[in-house]
């Protein structure tokens, strides 16, 4: 019987902080240094170098450890499908540690199989819905936000001095708008739209 084979996946976003804590996790449940693969990206697809060169690897003599199921993926559907792959099309076992009941070794039966499967489509669905309220109270927050007169992003910059006398300049054909925008050390397009939102107000 051929020796089993023990990889470890980890993900990290940019802003995360939680790498060494997976790599701590992996190698205490005994996986080889040499045989985790890491990902610095997003959990929204599977189209990683390091995921997919993993998989590669997998076949029935495998198991995949991670430290939790978002680290594997954060889309309920593609979390799902990525599920099926390893543990029915390369049938290796996959080991969730920081949930003992998303362990494939555990019950090889159809019950064991299909307890597994429930647990992940229910936990991904929960994790999906979760992102989608936090989406959705930002947007809600931001809306209110405006409402009471809070602007977003950053303050426009004050026009330059010489702005109205090159404006004036232009508008009385002295110039060319191109010759004002460089007097402001602006482009055209930005001198027009400032030009025009000035005049409305009255200046």
């Amino acid at each position: 019987m051929e020796e089993q084979k023990i990889y470890g996946y980890m993900r990290v976003s940019t802003r995360e902080q939680n790498e060494e804590r997976q790599r701590i996790a992996l190698v205490e449940a005994g996986v080889p240094e040499n045989h985790i693969y890491m990902d610095k990206m997003s959990g929204k697809h599977f189209n990683r170098p390091q995921y997919r060169k993993l998989v590669r690897r997998l076949d029935e003599n495998s198991v995949l450890y991670i430290k939790s199921i978002d680290r594997l993926g954060r889309n309920y559907a593609d979390l799902n499908e990525q599920w099926r792959i390893i543990t029915k099309e390369k049938r290796a076992d996959i080991v969730v540690i920081d949930m003992p009941v998303l362990d494939t070794r555990r019950e090889k039966n159809l019950l064991g199989t299909f307890i597994s499967d429930i647990v992940l489509a229910l936990l991904s669905y929960i994790a999906e819905n979760e992102r989608a309220n936090i989406r959705q109270r930002q947007a809600e927050g931001i809306a209110a936000a405006k409402a009471r007169g809070v602007r977003f992003g950053r303050p426009p910059l004050p026009l330059p001095d010489n702005f109205s006398e090159q404006r004036k300049a232009w508008r009385e054909g002295k110039i060319s708008i191109k010759e004002a925008a460089n007097a402001c050390n602006m482009c055209p397009k930005t001198f027009y739209g400032k030009a025009v939102k000035q005049e409305k107000a009255g200046f």
